[in-house]
């Protein structure tokens, strides 16, 4: 799957509750949030807020940008080899399906910032 703007996202095109993580990892790519934040470094302070904030109360990103980037760097952290892909444990497989499904909750709404 290559790159889909927020914009042109259809629910059809987020994977699906009980989707495996091959499945999930394809959609991660779909946004590249190190282009969109221009740096390693600022892509990884979002993401990061958005960790720490699920961590902290169970609470995601407002913006869907912030949630696809939370994602992207999910998908990054546990690997992204075609050879080896570890499958996140049942912790940050909670948070990571959180985020699929606030994804879907706002291309459902059709709000695309």
């Amino acid at each position: 799957m290559n790159g889909i703007a927020n914009s042109d996202l259809t629910e059809k095109q987020i994977p699906s509750p009980n989707a495996e993580w091959k499945d999930i990892i394809v959609f991660a790519r779909s946004f590249d949030g190190y282009e969109y934040w221009g740096s390693f470094k600022e892509c990884a302070e979002v993401a990061n807020i958005g960790a720490m904030a699920w961590h902290e109360g169970r609470r995601l990103p407002n913006s869907l940008t912030d949630l696809r980037t939370c994602l992207f760097f999910e998908q990054r952290f546990w690997g992204s080899q075609d050879e080896f892909v570890p499958v996140p444990d049942e912790e940050p497989m909670i948070y990571i399906h959180a985020l699929i499904e606030e994804i879907r909750c706002k291309v459902q709404k059709c709000e695309s910032d």
